[in-house]
């Protein structure tokens, strides 16, 4: 199934990242560049990296300086995360190119690569949510509580990679279609940001 290898990528990623833990740290693609594992890793990657930048972020103590630095970095990260998922989807319309719609064919509420996403940041949950359920330094109501909510994240994962793959079906048979929309995000480019074309103007 397609999800239990986004399931395997995923995790290696969050693995390999963590060996080191450095936001800092430049990925290590393990796959060619024209696979499909190599967009899945390369997503996740994406993915845990601002994982660990929203929490840096989050310190109370953290300089105003670097919180900007560090807000703008998510910004292009959120890009990056954007295109990945578009590459993904390219991937997907590839692969189905040659289906043919049947006449009752819909369109699905979000792309299999949207979809796949949310499974990326699942994994990325439960990865962290785990070292919760078992943190040594942590009270056992703390573990307990943390091993609850791991097991409806497990769950959750079960049930998402079993609409992603009844998706995939129905795409296969030509029983829905897909489309890829651009996300047209609107706050890093300098000609639809009121406040970065407003300054421009201004001076």
């Amino acid at each position: 199934m397609f999800t239990a290898l986004c399931i395997e990528i995923f995790d290696q990623s969050i693995r390999d990242y963590h060996v080191a833990d450095d936001i800092h740290q430049a990925i290590r693609n393990p796959y060619e560049n024209t696979t499909v594992e190599h967009l899945l890793y390369a997503k996740n990657w994406i993915d845990t990296v601002q994982w660990h930048l929203e929490d840096v972020i989050r310190d109370p103590a953290i300089d105003p300086v670097k919180a900007l630095e560090m807000k703008r970095w998510i910004d292009r990260s959120n890009q990056e995360r954007t295109d990945m998922v578009e590459y993904i989807d390219s991937y997907f319309l590839e692969k189905y190119k040659d289906v043919i719609p049947v006449a009752s064919a819909a369109i699905n509420t979000e792309s299999p690569a949207w979809a796949i996403d949310r499974l990326s940041i699942l994994g990325l949950k439960i990865y962290h949510m785990r070292e919760e359920a078992t943190r040594p330094d942590a009270t056992e109501a703390h573990r307990e509580a943390c091993a609850r909510k791991l097991d409806v994240l497990l769950e959750q994962q079960r049930d998402l990679s079993t609409a992603i793959e009844a998706l995939l079906e129905d795409i296969s048979k030509g029983r829905k279609y897909m489309k890829v929309y651009k996300q047209m995000k609107m706050y890093n480019d300098p000609s639809l940001n009121p406040v970065l074309y407003g300054q421009k103007s201004g001076q």
